[in-house]
């Protein structure tokens, strides 16, 4: 059963992580909408559907030919992503009138752990850091991903309603584009003479829609990529979450929020932030990007 942070931070007693989870999905499309499945184990070996299996007509006495899908089987191992927050005994002692400080840089290191994730979620790549996992545009098929052109182009509605198209099984579930790119899809949708739908989202932020989907900012998605002669080219994710989709991978427990205590070498008190994940793509219909989007 996968299961997103949201929905883990209810089941937990620990007040201080329910924070940290609180804290991780504020303002994260990508983890307030991307359900986690937990695994035993370091790692999940599962087979990713290549090509579908087909079906015919065929007259009596006719000579049947077989079909069955073809599958890659897949490994995905769990990596290690977190830091240690420490906190000065003196500081806390004299200065938490005002902030609680241990609250403050325990907020922080949440965030540095959020960011961390969401780039990898993205741009991941073990051939570059084997420690990490491989993000989405390393994950999607060449045959998911269509260009504005060979030296990249404006953003169009037909090309993003294509992009959209290449998702099978269902609307894609988020677009994930960078703030430039919203900003000329908000652009087109005024030009069209219309507007992008807009509604709250369970966490009380407004979330725009484009075609009944929901519209996600990730500000690690670069604006700065190059295709043909452009370096000023961004990219759009369409992207389909859910078991038999794209969904995350975390150790029993998930995100672990680990009290280490008193520190041997200086007057200070560690947390630290530790979780076991990683990320699965079940079938590569479920994801698609448009490139070479520019300005």
């Amino acid at each position: 059963m996968a299961i997103t942070l949201a929905e883990a931070s209810k089941l937990s007693n620990d007040v201080l992580l329910t924070g940290v989870i609180e804290t991780i999905i504020k303002d994260s499309p990508i983890l307030q909408s991307l359900p986690f499945i937990e695994i035993v184990g370091n790692g999940l070996t599962y087979n990713r559907e290549n090509a579908a299996a087909t079906a015919a007509f065929y007259d009596v006495a006719d000579t049947w030919t077989e079909s069955t899908p073809t599958f890659t089987q897949i490994t995905t191992v769990l990596k290690i992503v977190g830091g240690d927050a420490d906190i000065d005994n003196f500081l806390l002692s004299t200065r938490s009138n005002v902030q609680d400080l241990e609250a403050a840089v325990v907020q922080l290191k949440a965030k540095a752990v959020k960011q961390k994730f969401e780039d990898t979620f993205v741009n991941g790549d073990t051939s570059v850091d084997a420690k990490s996992f491989d993000g989405i545009d390393k994950l999607c098929d060449a045959g998911q991903t269509v260009s504005m052109g060979t030296n990249g182009a404006t953003l169009t509605l037909a090309k993003l309603d294509e992009v959209i198209d290449l998702v099978k099984g269902g609307k894609p579930d988020v677009l994930l584009m960078s703030k430039r790119t919203r900003r000329t899809l908000n652009n087109l949708a005024r030009t069209s003479g219309g507007f992008l739908e807009a509604d709250r989202n369970e966490f009380g932020q407004m979330v725009q829609f484009y075609d009944g989907i929901p519209v996600g900012i990730c500000d690690f998605i670069s604006d700065a990529k190059t295709v043909g002669t452009s370096n000023d080219c961004s990219t759009v994710y369409a992207v389909r979450l859910g078991e038999g989709a794209l969904a995350g991978l975390t150790s029993p427990g998930g995100l672990q929020v680990e009290r280490v205590g008193s520190l041997e070498t200086k007057d200070a008190t560690r947390t630290r932030i530790k979780w076991y994940c990683s990320m699965a793509l079940f079938n590569t219909l479920k994801l698609s990007k448009l490139i070479g989007v520019r300005p």
